[in-house]
């Protein structure tokens, strides 16, 4: 029997029911009525097509990275929460350290992330 795809109490209560019957052990049946719990209401995140032409990001000319637009787009069709850039604090260290490294572990150029960290002010 297919689980029931809602956040409620009810449904998770039911969906545990429904695995225990069908033979999982308790543990284990929580765990995919959580699962089934949390997916309700995500988007795929994988497909945003974002453009230049349409100012949904920056070129790399102009430190590359999202307008106000583009990310507005990203959060509508994902669901996400993505913020501007930040001028100091620890989201600004964790992805000037985290840009850095694919810069210092990029296969070719990396011109994108150079400009983001140019635009963070790294």
């Amino acid at each position: 029997m297919p689980l029931v795809k809602s956040k409620s109490d009810a449904a998770f209560k039911k969906n545990v029911a429904t695995e225990v019957k069908a033979g999982k052990p308790v543990k284990q049946a929580v765990a995919i009525a959580y699962a089934t719990k949390r997916s309700v209401g995500k988007k795929d995140g994988g497909n945003v097509k974002l453009s230049i032409g349409r100012g949904e990001k920056r070129p790399t000319d102009q430190g590359a990275g999202l307008t106000a637009k583009g990310r507005a787009k990203v959060n509508r069709e994902t669901g996400s929460n993505l913020k501007p850039p930040q001028a100091k604090g620890p989201r600004h260290d964790s992805f000037c350290a985290r840009m850095k490294g694919v810069v210092k572990n990029a296969k070719g150029p990396a011109e994108r992330a150079k400009a983001s960290l140019k635009n963070w002010n790294c």
